[in-house]
């Protein structure tokens, strides 16, 4: 990966968000119980899906899938950034930023993917209802996964080849509070075009024709459900399909925000608040927003909560 014709630094000076001690400490009390709640949610989910036999279902298999992505990707950013938040030096070798910069872009692309499939699973279940077991069979849900994946992993490391082939013969203080692409590029002191080129192109066919995707899947969703005459009906499903739009676009706005942009018009400082909603605040919110508000979730954990009290209970009595 790392030419020996090539200038590389010994190490990277990640700038983070503030030099303020006391600020920084308050940041990182706030990011640490974000990071809590991030993982104990999408792993109270994950759980309850695959112990809830009312769950076993394609919709909840990918948000199943959508959970560890959001552990994965967030756990890729935010345990560096806690420790940078309370340390001296804020320094990362070439190789862990290079680490960083891949499971963060494989993840974050595989997202997009995945949510792509979510869309066309209630595209499926709601217009096509009678089709719905032959359009989504378990072979089908895996091979949206594994493609999901296996194109995360080959977008993200052209990106990351293609970075760190660049000379860096200037300063090595990257702005920003992870390693992502656009700090990179502008440390380099050589022609990034082609960089930029392929970031936008790759990043754009991948959000751009995912979020696309998604937005006609919900369009036909709307026509179909305008058409049912029970006003219970509409409800419910306005509903769920509702939460969901409202995720994918606010996290969408940010991702085609922060990489389908002219280079002459990106402001790091700017960047890196946008940044924190996408890697560290949505996967906190996910679980609330795509599970939790759900009736069937609600029920799994009900069930589940009274059998667990039910074998308390027993043991108690047996004692």
């Amino acid at each position: 990966m790392l030419n020996s014709n090539y200038t590389m630094p010994l190490e990277f000076l990640l700038a983070g968000f503030t030099d303020y001690l006391p600020l920084r400490v308050t940041l990182f009390l706030v990011f640490l119980t974000i990071y809590t709640l991030t993982v104990v949610g999408n792993i109270g989910l994950i759980i309850l899906v695959n112990i809830s036999s009312s769950l076993h279902t394609p919709m909840y298999y990918f948000l199943s899938n959508l959970s560890f992505l959001d552990i994965s990707y967030s756990t890729a950013i935010t345990p560096k950034m806690l420790v940078n938040f309370l340390a001296s030096k804020k320094s990362i070798s070439p190789y862990g930023c290079a680490l960083q910069m891949f499971f963060f872009g494989c993840f974050a692309d595989a997202e997009c993917l995945i949510l792509a499939a979510m869309a066309y699973d209630r595209y499926a279940a709601i217009c096509n209802p009678l089709l719905y077991s032959t359009l989504m069979s378990r072979r089908d849900c895996i091979c949206f996964i594994v493609l999901a994946y296996f194109s995360g992993s080959m977008t993200s490391m052209v990106h990351v080849s293609l970075t760190f082939r660049m000379p860096f013969c200037g300063s090595n203080i990257v702005n920003h509070f992870f390693c992502d692409i656009p700090p990179l590029l502008a440390l380099s002191c050589a022609d990034t075009h082609v960089n930029e080129l392929l970031l936008f192109a790759l990043c754009g066919f991948i959000q751009a024709s995912t979020f696309v995707f998604i937005f006609i899947s919900y369009f036909c969703i709307l026509i179909t459900v305008l058409s049912i005459k029970s006003s219970g009906g509409r409800s419910k499903t306005f509903s769920t399909c509702a939460s969901h739009l409202i995720a994918v676009t606010l996290f969408y706005a940010t991702l085609l925000f922060m990489y389908l942009r002219p280079t002459a018009s990106y402001s790091l400082d700017t960047d890196k608040v946008v940044a924190v909603f996408y890697t560290v605040v949505f996967p906190m919110f996910n679980p609330i927003i795509y599970s939790f508000r759900n009736k069937d979730v609600k029920n799994a954990l009900k069930n589940l909560l009274d059998r667990n009290c039910t074998f308390k209970c027993i043991c108690i009595y047996a004692i």
